[in-house]
């Protein structure tokens, strides 16, 4: 798996699918996280990838 850089001026126009909330980055996980909705994307190759059924659920 390749981990190319992520734009994280790109952040700034990516919101939360489900409740349309800004996300975090993680650096170390490389994912962005969304609090709002408990869930983690990943970036793959430098792309985020925005599918609720490919995100993994954050426990609180």
């Amino acid at each position: 798996m390749s981990e190319t850089t992520f734009d994280r001026h790109m952040l700034e126009a990516l919101v939360c699918p489900m409740t349309q909330r800004p996300l975090e980055y993680d650096p170390e996980r490389h994912e962005l996280i969304s609090k709002s909705a408990n869930l983690a994307f990943p970036i793959r190759d430098g792309i985020p990838v925005m599918l609720v059924d490919e995100a993994r659920k954050i426990e609180t």
